[in-house]
Formats: structure tokens, sequence, C-alpha cells
């Protein structure tokens, strides 16, 4: 019988391998910070579920709809940043802007909110200005070197 298996090989003696490591060098080169992606996305659900989690959907109907439209609004720049890097990372600006807000949101949209309430988007908040602020420095990084 015939042998048919196909043995593989390196492919240093492939006559396209130069323009298949420069390939791989222009997809992967912007993702320095593929790390953060998923703890934007995981920062952007808690927040939209937050206030069922921490108990204050009835008691603060306002802040509730303002951290489901934001915790949104984060997970959905996660996947931006996931599915077009180059393009979105201009909106982690954005995303700082939006973890400040969240931080003062409770004194703002919320009325009379709990140390619950306050600390739960403090942290939030905060996680979402360091995320965004890595996605800065990430991008800044990736524009210097290219």
């Amino acid at each position: 019988m015939a042998d048919l298996s196909h043995h593989r090989g390196d492919l240093a003696g492939h006559p396209d391998v130069s323009e298949m490591q420069a390939r791989y060098e222009r997809v992967l080169g912007g993702r320095d910070v593929v790390l953060v992606d998923g703890p934007v996305f995981l920062v952007g659900l808690y927040c939209a579920a937050s206030p069922w989690i921490v108990h204050y959907a009835t008691s603060q109907p306002a802040l509730l709809t303002h951290n489901l439209i934001l915790g949104i609004a984060i997970a959905l720049l996660a996947v931006g940043f996931t599915v077009t890097p180059d393009r979105m990372y201009g909106l982690s600006g954005a995303m700082c802007a939006m973890g400040a807000w969240l931080i003062i949101a409770p004194w703002i949209v919320g009325t009379g909110p709990d140390a619950g309430v306050i600390w739960n988007n403090i942290v939030i908040g905060g996680l979402t200005l360091l995320l965004g602020a890595m996605c800065i420095g990430a991008a800044a990084k990736s524009r210097r070197t290219t």
C-alpha cells in the first residue's frame, strides 16, 4: 500500500515565510492589552447587574437604569476592543471618563444612597478608570512602535 501520510516539516523553507511573518505581526502587533479585554467585559457585566446583586434595584430606580446603561456600554466597548482593537482603543479615554462618572454618580443620580451603593460604584468606577488608563497606555505604546 502507498504511504499517503503527509510529513510536516518546519516552514523555514516555505517561499512565503517572510510574508506570513509580516502578516502575523500586523495581525497581532496591536494586541498588547489582550488581557484587558476580558476584565473590561466583566466589569461592564457586573456594572449592569449590580443593582440586583447589591439589592438596590427598588430603592434607587434612577441608579438602576444608570448602571444598567453604563454597564452595557462598557461591555460593548470590551467587545469592540476585541473585534477591532486598532479603531476602538481610541475610545479608551471615554472609558476613563465613564469610570470617573461612575464614582460620583451615586450622589448625582441617586437619592440618598447608602454605603453599599456608594462603595459598589466607587469600585466599579475605579476599575473602569484603571482599565481605561491601561488601554490608553497600550494604544500609545503601539502607536510609538509602528
